[in-house]
């Protein structure tokens, strides 16, 4: 019997949207009733992560993350996804206070590399990700270099998440392009997309290869733990 996934989502909106979207296409499914059943409870008005992180704002994001966890939990969901990779930063209290499984999706994300064998990667990010070190210490946990971008690229990095994804704005795609290059000459074999709003412009853009993007990650395990079936393209990113 399948799992029934719980979401805590709208951060932001579209990453969560585009969360379903690929579950369902994740899925190897060849009528409705494969699917697994799915509960979203979608409140974009949780105070913005990486602002708290940041300390630019007071307004901390932590308990209207546990309620709406609780609010899953009881509504019949058997284990809890967040579409949003800064959100991880509260990932043990969000464990403490929520009394079902939480996916981890920046460890999943490093078992993959992990798993190809990557000594060195590239991180794209939030700023509030990039300086809690969420993805460098999961990386050197697992003995792999964390490559991350300089001052005046993570400018860039937060420009495409916020004033063009999260503004419903043209992503500039050559901002896109010279972080790509200026992680890749810095050694990184690969680079991660570690923000869900990044995942949009893997979407929408020709990127190319040598990428790995931390929703489609969180995708495929999510339908791993609710007992799903894979997709054949979809079983090693």
């Amino acid at each position: 019997m399948t799992k029934t996934l719980g979401v805590i989502g709208g951060l932001g909106p579209l990453a969560t949207a585009y969360f379903l979207e690929l579950i369902t296409n994740m899925t190897d499914a060849e009528k409705d009733q494969d699917h697994m059943e799915v509960l979203i409870h979608s409140k974009p008005s949780i105070p913005d992560r990486t602002a708290y992180i940041l300390d630019n704002s007071k307004e901390t994001p932590l308990p209207a993350m546990i309620d709406i966890g609780k609010k899953l939990a009881s509504a019949g969901a058997d284990f809890i996804s967040i579409p949003c990779i800064t959100a991880h930063y509260f990932y043990v209290e969000l464990s403490r206070k929520i009394p079902i499984p939480i996916v981890h999706g920046i460890r999943e994300t490093v078992e993959i590399l992990k798993f190809k064998g990557i000594k060195k990667a590239g991180v794209m990010a939030t700023s509030g990700t990039i300086q809690s070190r969420l993805f460098q210490i999961e990386l050197k946990a697992n003995e792999i270099e964390p490559v991350i971008p300089d001052r005046v690229f993570q400018s860039y990095i937060m420009d495409l998440i916020y004033k063009c994804v999260k503004s419903h704005k043209p992503v500039d795609f050559n901002k896109f392009l010279e972080v790509s290059a200026h992680l890749k000459e810095n050694g990184a074999e690969i680079i991660i997309l570690g923000c869900t709003e990044l995942s949009l412009i893997k979407r929408n853009y020709s990127i190319g290869q040598g990428y790995l993007d931390v929703l489609e990650v969180l995708a495929r395990a999510s339908i791993l733990e609710s007992q799903g079936k894979l997709r054949q393209e979809y079983k090693l990113l």
